[in-house]
C-alpha cells in the first residue's frame, strides 16, 4: 500500500481514504500517515471510530469526516455502502466490503482488494460514471 501510494499520490494531490485505516497504535500509525504524500482525507470506517477524530488529525490526516460526504456535488464518499438508486442524482464510492462487487451501476467499491492495493486515481472514478452513464442511455 505504502509503496503503490507514494508512486501515484503526488505532494499537492488530494486523497481521500474511505476508512479502516490502522489497528496499530498511535506512532506506528503517526509514521505511516505522516509519510505519505498528499492532502490527507479520511472518512472514517468502522474500525477507526473507536479512536476519536482529533486522534486521526493528530496522526496526519488534515481533514476527518465522521460520515459520508458529497463531493463535486455528485459522489458520496463513504466508508460503508450507502442506499442509491436510478432515481438519485448521486453516485456512491465507498470500501468496506473488501472484495465484494454490485450490480448497482450507481455505486462502486473501491476497497484496496479490488484495486492492487493502490489508490484509485479520480478521474478514472469520473471516467468510469460517464462510460455507465453512456451505456444507460443508449
Amino acid at each position: 500500500i505504502a509503496n503503490n501510494w507514494k508512486a501515484l499520490v503526488g505532494k499537492n494531490d488530494i486523497i481521500f481514504n474511505l476508512g479502516d485505516v490502522s489497528f496499530a497504535n498511535k506512532e506506528i500509525t503517526s509514521k505511516f500517515i505522516q509519510d505519505m504524500p498528499g492532502q490527507k482525507h479520511l472518512i472514517l470506517g468502522n474500525h477507526d471510530r473507536a479512536r476519536s477524530v482529533s486522534w486521526w488529525r493528530d496522526v496526519g490526516f488534515d481533514f476527518v469526516y465522521p460520515y459520508p460526504i458529497i463531493y463535486e456535488g455528485f459522489y458520496i464518499l463513504s466508508h460503508e455502502s450507502v442506499y442509491i438508486n436510478s432515481s438519485m442524482p448521486y453516485v456512491n464510492i465507498h470500501g468496506h466490503s473488501h472484495r465484494e462487487k454490485t450490480d448497482n451501476p450507481r455505486k462502486l467499491n473501491i476497497s484496496v482488494e479490488n484495486f492492487n492495493y493502490s489508490p484509485v486515481i479520480f478521474e478514472w472514478v469520473k471516467e468510469y460514471f460517464l462510460k455507465l452513464g453512456e451505456k444507460e442511455n443508449e
